[in-house]
């Protein structure tokens, strides 16, 4: 690249990442991977053609970066050749599924060479006359989570417009450099104080629900899976009027939910939570692809009489004074807080809690349905990461957990218990806002004891049937016979489902309608995405 081309200085997220991206094994937890399953007729030319159109237009997916030794700092320019978006036809080639997944996994945890590579590619890969995958992987460095967004929904609307014949309506992408804010060392030093004050003493771990593995092999220990579940609708409708009530978004929420499930489960009483902030300030960033986004730690704190209520509050100022200074380096922070840190990342807290946004549905044209295909392989920086989002459902609005953890954790049952136990904190401050957090406990059930969960069926039936608790309940008796009904079976999902933390659905409690039919349903493990 000749060294007439300007070059612009990183921003401090920008220079964090690069110099993960020097750990070999941190550097595919860099990546941005999107891969996105359409079925219906797709123009896979106009598609890879829209793929590409996108990627060139943006000067951050130009970008090649490089440390200048004499000013002692990452920067980058923009003048560099755009990424490829190219065609695979399975069918055509004759690869199966098997081949088609390891080419996938492949393709999003290819690492590039930031010096030399364009930090994004696309691959259209079509499956057969009716399924196409579209795979975008682009790097962290150049993307956040709503670039991420930004790209499909521009790659769609180019695509839409190209079958059309006409140019889509697209405004001239600024420069990424034009719209970051510039503050002088005096301004970041002063505060970094002030939020070091604010959250020193605050330990800097998080006793976990599970224990990780030894360690020896140090790239699985960055593999990881996802665990989902929901609330049912109408205690969603009442969690979430609680949290009106006490001025909490979605997110607060979250952070209260988090930390009394954390404070029930363990001794700790006083958390470092990390989450992830837009770091769009600049009125002209909203629409520019790039890396905006800052790592951010509120402190949250209970005591023993502490209620659903206060935690709610608690979870609220606390979001809000970490919202206000969402621009401080969390490098300097780690140094002045956690300066004996063995480890690159995370440097405060093992826990991170976002809003999950992502395009779950995407839409690529009339006709065709898409949807985001789960991550394989999923890398996880984090020991453990919670995402909520509300989720449209038949039934209506529904709290969706999720819980990213890695995948060397000695009891994998344990993940699953915690979950569960976030599920139940949420049905508690639902029902139960005014009471202590710490009073109502958590009691355990092992999922993997096939007697215990025949016993909890059991109980949920006595409940719902009105069964006095000395009669005995015939595992092998359909639960109709046993005087249910249909009214009766969709509490039964309520139940089942709010008890164990799996997501059952009516038909599938209606085609095992006995005891231990229900039982072994939910021997299967938390809904994997």
């Amino acid at each position: 690249m000749p060294e007439e081309f300007l070059w612009y200085p990183a921003t401090r997220m920008q220079q964090g990442l690069w110099v993960l991206d020097r750990d070999e094994l941190q550097r595919p937890t860099q990546l941005v991977p999107t891969v996105v399953e359409f079925t219906g007729e797709v123009d896979h030319g106009q598609l890879v053609e829209a793929a590409r159109l996108t990627i060139a237009r943006h000067p951050s997916l130009r970008t090649r970066f490089r440390f200048n030794t004499r000013l002692r700092r990452v920067e980058y320019s923009t003048h560099g050749e755009p990424g490829e978006a190219v065609l695979r036809d399975a069918e055509a080639e004759g690869l199966g599924a098997p081949e088609v997944d390891a080419f996938v996994r492949q393709l999003c945890s290819t690492p590039f060479d930031l010096g030399a590579d364009a930090p994004a590619r696309a691959v259209v890969v079509r499956l057969d006359a009716r399924r196409t995958l579209l795979v975008l992987v682009s790097h962290h460095i150049v993307v956040d989570g709503l670039s991420r967004t930004m790209l499909l929904e521009e790659t769609f609307a180019v695509y839409r417009a190209r079958l059309a014949g006409t140019r889509p309506q697209l405004s001239d992408p600024p420069h990424p450099a034009s719209v970051v804010a510039d503050r002088s060392p005096e301004e970041v030093a002063a505060q970094v104080a002030e939020v070091v004050e604010r959250l020193r003493g605050a330990p800097v771990d998080v006793r976990l629900p599970f224990e990780r593995g030894a360690g020896d092999d140090l790239e699985a220990a960055r593999l990881g899976a996802t665990v989902t579940t929901r609330l049912d609708a109408e205690h969603t409708a009442k969690a979430l009027a609680v949290a009106s009530e006490e001025g909490c978004t979605t997110f607060m929420l979250g952070v209260a939910l988090l930390a009394g499930t954390l404070a029930r489960g363990s001794g700790q009483r006083d958390f470092l939570i990390a989450f992830a902030w837009p770091g769009r300030d600049h009125p002209d960033a909203a629409d520019v692809i790039g890396m905006f986004i800052t790592t951010v730690v509120l402190r949250i704190s209970l005591e023993p009489d502490t209620g659903w209520r206060e935690l709610l509050r608690a979870a609220r100022v606390a979001s809000m004074e970490a919202f206000m200074d969402a621009d401080v380096p969390l490098d300097a922070l780690a140094a002045e807080l956690n300066p004996d840190r063995t480890r690159l990342w995370p440097p405060l807290t093992p826990v991170l809690l976002n809003l999950d946004d992502a395009p779950h549905t995407p839409v690529l044209a009339p006709g065709v349905t898409g949807r985001l295909r789960p991550l394989d392989p999923l890398y996880v920086k984090y020991d453990l990461a919670v995402f909520v989002r509300i989720a449209d459902d038949v039934d209506g609005r529904q709290l969706e957990l999720s819980l990213d953890h890695p995948t060397d954790v000695t009891d994998r049952s344990a993940v699953s218990a915690f979950l569960t136990d976030l599920r139940r904190s949420a049905a508690d401050l639902a029902t139960s806002p005014e009471e202590p957090v710490l009073e109502q406990p958590v009691e355990t059930i092992n999922l993997d004891d096939s007697e215990e969960r025949l016993e909890l069926v059991r109980s949920i039936w006595r409940e719902i049937l009105g069964i006095d608790a000395a009669d005995d309940i015939d595992d092998d008796v359909s639960f109709f016979e046993a005087g249910g009904d249909s009214l009766l079976l969709v509490v039964l999902v309520e139940r089942l489902s709010q008890t164990s933390g799996r997501t059952l659905r009516t038909i599938d409690l209606f085609r095992s309608a006995t005891v231990s039919g229900q039982a072994d349903l939910l021997a299967s493990p938390a809904e994997a995405v």
